[in-house]
Formats: C-alpha cells, structure tokens, sequence
C-alpha cells in the first residue's frame, strides 16, 4: 500500500469540508466506471459483468466444473451461453447437457450439442418437460436413427424407460425381450401400439406378445388391429372376433392382411356361433 506524503513546498488548503472532486470521484464505483477485473475464473463466473463473463466463458483454462457451474446460472445471457458452448469446457457431457437444458441457450447452439449427445442424455433430454418441444423432438430423432447400432442392452433399458415414441419404435425389435419391456413402457399409448401393428414392418414376435398381453390384448383397436395384421395367429384371431358383431368383424377383414382362408374360416365360425346361439334361445 502506497501512502501520500504531502510536501512543504505545496501544502494543502486547511478546509475542514473540500468539495469533492469530479475527477478523483469518477475513480471510485459508479454507472461510468468499469467493474473490478475478478482476482480468478471462480470469482469471474459470479460476476454480473457480461464483459467479465464473456471472458471467462472464453477462458481456455476454464475447467469442466467451473464450466458447469457458469451453465447452471439461471440468469445467464445468451451470449455468454453461446461462447460457452463453443468452448473446450463444453465438451464435457455434463456441460453439454446444462447448456442444452438451459431456456436462454440459443436454438442453433442447442441443436448443435443435442448431435454431440450420448444415447442415455438424448433420452433424459426428451423426457425433460422444460426443454423446449423442438429441441426434445431433435433428441428423438436422434435417438432413433442410432437404434440399429445400439446394443442389445441398452435397447432393453430404452425401451423400459425411454419416450413412448422411442419405446414404440422399439416394438419392431427382432428380440422378444426387448418387445416385451417396451410394451411395459408406462409412456406407450394405445395408438403407438395400435399404429406398430398395423406396420408392414410388424413382427410375429411383437404380434405374439400383443396377442398374450394382459392389457394390450384387452383393448378393443388392438383387436381389430390384429384382426387386420397377417402373422396373427388363427385360433387367436378367431377368439378376437368373437368380442365383436358379425358385421363390425365383416367390416375390419376389409381392411385386413389375413389370408383369405383364414378370413372365410373366421366368418364361417362366427356364423354358426350365431346359429347355434339361436337355436338354444328357441
């Protein structure tokens, strides 16, 4: 600390109440002075200054966790947040799904990271209500055209916890557990699954596990859609078009890939059902 020793050959005015001076005053705080550079990037990252965190976003020594730190400031401006995900702290996945999650990102920025994403963080980013509805529809489909090189494994937790849509997309699986767990998906609705069976793509594994589903096989589109899908199996088409009317069941094999055989044996039994029900009636 430097003190002022005053001198002889100009001593000071004895005035007990100097008026300030403008151009001594205009050092101190104030709307035209800069803010005080920050001692460290940890100081830098809390600061108010867009300058300062502009600076630190840009910082080539700013770790992962300070990084992290920056993106989950809530009041962060979107310019910053742009420099930052154009840093080298941003390649961090933590970071990278703080910036994405973060409402003042731009939208350019944000679809550039949500490419860079791994599987499991494309999922959470889907599943996050307060990303916007753009962003999270980019993750899907993302995440849907990775599935065919996704492992098997990772296929199976996808399915369980994964979107409904992913989880639907999942129903095409050649494997039967993989099947099974996404029509276990508490986000799979009837009209996904309805949809999947009436696919061209539809599988005889997911038309099984449909056909024995304690819920699905309950449902009445379900029905008629496995009544309109060719790999369902005859006796178990037959045991669905029993739940409906004659005419309901003409009117679905319209519309229905089943063998033609297999049409005219389901409408032959429904018939004598009805003729043998009206026989006992008399």
């Amino acid at each position: 600390m430097i003190e002022m020793v005053s001198s002889d050959r100009h001593p000071r005015p004895n005035v007990e109440n100097p008026e300030p001076n403008p151009a001594s005053a205009s050092s101190g705080k104030g709307i035209d002075s800069k803010p005080p550079l920050p001692a460290s990037l940890d100081e830098a990252i809390d600061s108010s200054s867009l300058e300062t965190l502009q600076a630190a976003a840009a910082d080539p020594g700013l770790s992962e966790d300070l990084a992290l730190a920056l993106a989950q400031r809530a009041d962060l401006p979107s310019e910053v947040l742009e420099r930052l995900s154009k840093s080298r702290a941003a390649k961090g996945r933590k970071v990278k799904l703080a910036l994405v999650g973060h409402p003042r990102t731009p939208r350019h920025a944000s679809m550039s990271l949500v490419r860079q994403l791994f599987t499991f963080d494309l999922m959470q980013v889907a599943l996050t209500p307060t990303i916007a509805g753009d962003i999270k529809v980019a993750a899907e489909e993302i995440l849907l055209k990775r599935l065919e090189s996704i492992a098997s494994g990772a296929r199976l937790s996808l399915a369980r916890r994964a979107s409904g849509r992913v989880a639907a997309a999942l129903l095409l699986d050649p494997e039967s557990r993989v099947v099974e767990a996404a029509l276990e998906n508490p986000r799979l609705t009837e009209a996904l699954v309805r949809q999947a069976l009436l696919r061209a793509e539809a599988t005889p594994v997911l038309v099984h596990a449909v056909c024995e589903h304690p819920k699905w096989s309950l449902r009445r589109e379900i029905r008629f859609a496995l009544l309109r899908n060719d790999k369902t199996p005859i006796d178990l088409a037959l045991e669905f078009a029993r739940s409906f009317t004659a005419r309901q069941v003409q009117e679905v094999l319209r519309s229905s890939r089943l063998p033609a055989v297999a049409k005219a044996s389901i409408l032959s039994e429904l018939l004598n059902d009805s003729t043998s029900g009206q026989k006992r009636c008399d």
